[in-house]
């Protein structure tokens, strides 16, 4: 039994923060052709392999006995996925103990620390892959319950604080408009609502988005962390009495920007879509600031946002936690050679030597699953 993966990146173009980590309010996000992937095929032991798309081995460890694993290196985000699935399907358990091993060798084109979801695509890949490999119920075993599964890896596995839209988007995929009501505590599996996704790309295809990742490194879990603890502080506070604090006051209106983008999506309002990601932009800068962070949304960040409308950009902010990592911009359709040219000039000049800067497009289909041998 083989098979292969492939997984989307994503954007988080309107409403971000807001997927469960400061808040639980909307996005609008989207996955791009921007992938990671996998190949998984039988082997006697369980093999865990971070591999070039080329298939050179980069990382490899095997394990002889079941879970739980040690985390201890580069495999972490697939050993994660191991050992949560295990705890969490007695199905799981038993066709493991039952079949034996399983090679799973994970590679992607998602840059390190860019802010567009590339720690949590590996996890669903492995998710993913053991899913398909030991044919588990899919009533059970279904990509809702995936993508929440993938959220416990990271913040319960691996204690990285972070929301839900980096795992509903690649394994989903298209345009969405996500809604993360009664998810603001991130309670177990079955306590609290999945997300609800709506897609949108059946009135909007495509998007003129252009990419910019700005190769400044930083972990989206220490920003989030700070963020996040400030806002729980303030809900709790707020509970009790009182008037509504900064941290709950800025995240509805950073909420607020995706259920009105989500209207002027639908009419092809591109001047209002535009300005709202400047509003939610300026928003989160101010949020980031009040909570201590150096430069609020990132000195980088900044002057590439700023370069993109300067091109002509009808609007332009970061996607992912900020202080590093990427931004995108809503090029003018026909416009988006030109921005991309604008933005890697902009990078040379702030000295981003390493910038990558490409134009992204929506796609549509999230997770895609062959067998090789023979079957889809």
């Amino acid at each position: 039994m083989r098979y292969e993966l492939t997984i989307p990146a994503r954007v988080n173009i309107l409403g971000n923060p807001s997927d469960g980590v400061e808040g639980a309010h909307a996005t609008i996000s989207a996955a791009i052709d921007t992938y990671a992937g996998a190949t998984v095929e039988t082997a006697s032991e369980l093999v865990l392999e971070a591999v070039t798309h080329e298939g050179e081995t980069l990382a490899r460890q095997t394990f002889a006995g079941p879970p739980p694993y040690p985390y201890d290196g580069p495999l972490d985000l697939l050993k994660g996925a191991v050992n949560r699935l295990y705890v969490y399907s007695s199905q799981f358990r038993q066709r493991l103990a039952e079949r034996g091993g399983v090679r799973i060798a994970t590679w992607t084109e998602v840059p390190r620390h860019s802010g567009l979801g590339g720690s949590s695509v590996l996890v669903l890949l492995a998710l993913a892959a053991l899913r398909a490999f030991y044919e588990l119920d899919s009533r059970i075993h279904n990509d809702y319950v995936l993508a929440e599964l993938c959220q416990r890896v990271e913040a319960k596995e691996l204690g990285i604080t972070c929301g839900y839209a980096d795992r509903y988007v690649p394994l989903f995929g298209g345009l969405a408009y996500l809604d993360y009501r009664g998810k603001v505590h991130q309670k177990p599996i079955g306590q609290e609502p999945f997300v609800t996704y709506e897609q949108l790309h059946t009135w909007v295809p495509d998007l003129p988005l252009v990419v910019a990742f700005t190769a400044v490194v930083r972990e989206s879990g220490d920003v989030h962390s700070v963020m996040r603890g400030r806002y729980l502080k303030e809900h709790a506070d707020y509970e009790r009495g009182g008037s509504k604090p900064f941290m709950l006051e800025v995240m509805e209106r950073v909420g607020a920007t995706a259920w009105r983008g989500k209207m002027a999506l639908l009419r092809e309002d591109w001047a209002e879509f535009g300005r709202l990601m400047g509003e939610n932009h300026r928003l989160v800068d101010e949020m980031m600031t009040y909570c201590g962070l150096p430069g609020g949304a990132g000195e980088a960040n900044k002057a590439l946002i700023q370069a993109a409308l300067a091109a002509g950009a009808l609007g332009a902010k970061l996607t992912g936690a900020g202080g590093g990592g990427s931004v995108f911009a809503l090029a003018r359709l026909g416009h988006e050679d030109e921005l991309v040219e604008a933005l890697l000039a902009a990078a040379t000049a702030a000295g981003l030597e390493d910038a990558r800067v490409w134009r992204a497009h929506v796609d549509r289909h999230g997770l895609r699953v062959r067998s090789l041998e023979g079957g889809n």
